[in-house]
């Protein structure tokens, strides 16, 4: 009898924590929370409370470790209900959606058949909106494959359940979501990612990061529909879900300023519920300025490099409109 593959062994154990019941996996993720939070060990830790710097300054030290500590506790208790998720059928994850706001935009949306295009950004458990919205309309989703094989196995035979198109994140996938939106379909874009490769300067928080604007153009080139949705937890051991406008002008200003509202209406959910927001992710070193370094030297010095760019941004944006309400050509400010 041969030894199971190391791909066949992570498929079985991530089978076998997908199936035990969802209070279960979130008290393992919450135990687990508490020892990070217990040992202050972990680099994870440290890229939250530096993020929480750059994003919310006026905290006091007190709140952003409390915070910090709160998210390192809601990020991880995601993760496990994600598996949980991605184990259980369509009818159960519908059932752990206790309720919707705004369902009727959702309703709206969809009855104009115009195509629909669903903002999504890295905050609560996002994964448990699909099955919710599977049940009302076929999405096509841009996904990038996970590089643990019986990891990206498990998810896809999710996104199957979910009857989810998966296309490559690359322009094959991109001319496949602006088709399917023409025809009336569904997409669902995680926003607040640094591109690979290319991606403009956007301000998220004040600070001018590399970014994607293909949720914009997508936006506008299709004139689909655009909703901005949102998963918590709640304390009845499921979830309620959130629909949300998004400014109407996004179909008529560029792509950039079309991303840049995106990045409010995510700033304004973020600043309400910080410790729901995923900060492990190391979003502040998308610059050239920054040389992708800031997360690798003292939090002091990268602060002063952070502050310093948002200040040029800034003192750049002032000039601008200056000279756009002179009505002469604008003058570039280095950044």
């Amino acid at each position: 009898m041969t030894e199971p593959s190391s791909k066949n062994s992570t498929y079985g154990l991530l089978k076998f924590v997908s199936r035990l019941p969802l209070p279960v996996t979130r008290f393992m993720a919450s135990s687990l929370a508490g020892i990070v939070n217990f040992l202050k060990i972990s680099k994870t830790s440290e890229s939250i409370r530096f993020n929480l710097k750059i994003a919310l300054p006026e905290l006091s030290e007190q709140e952003r470790e409390r915070i910090t500590r709160a998210a390192i506790r809601n990020e991880l208790m995601s993760y496990f209900e994600f598996f949980s998720i991605w184990g259980a059928k369509n009818a159960e994850n519908i059932q752990r959606v206790h309720r919707v706001e705004g369902e009727h935009l959702l309703q709206e949306a969809l009855a104009a058949q115009k195509g629909l295009v669903l903002v999504v950004p890295h905050f609560g458990t996002w994964e448990v909106m699909n099955a919710y919205i599977a049940q009302h309309t076929q999405m096509s989703i841009m996904y990038k494959p996970v590089k643990d094989p019986a990891v990206d196995e498990f998810v896809r035979e999710a996104r199957s359940r979910e009857q989810a198109t998966l296309l490559p994140t690359d322009e094959t996938g991109v001319r496949q979501i602006f088709k399917a939106l023409k025809q009336g379909g569904t997409t669902v874009i995680l926003p607040d990612h640094t591109p690979t490769v290319g991606g403009e300067y956007v301000p998220f928080f004040g600070v001018p990061l590399s970014s994607s604007n293909l949720t914009a153009k997508l936006i506008q080139k299709t004139k689909a529909k655009c909703l901005f949705l949102y998963a918590m937890r709640n304390q009845d051991g499921g979830f309620d879900m959130f629909i949300e406008a998004l400014d109407e002008q996004i179909y008529s200003v560029t792509p950039n300023q079309g991303t840049e509202i995106i990045f409010k209406k995510m700033e304004q959910l973020i600043q309400h519920h910080p410790e729901h927001y995923h900060w492990s992710y190391k979003r502040f070193k998308a610059h050239e300025a920054l040389g992708g370094e800031i997360y690798r030297i003292s939090q002091d010095a990268a602060l002063d490099k952070v502050n310093h760019l948002r200040q040029t941004y800034q003192a750049e944006q002032q000039q601008l409109a200056v000279e756009t309400d002179q009505n002469i050509a604008p003058t570039q400010v280095n950044v």
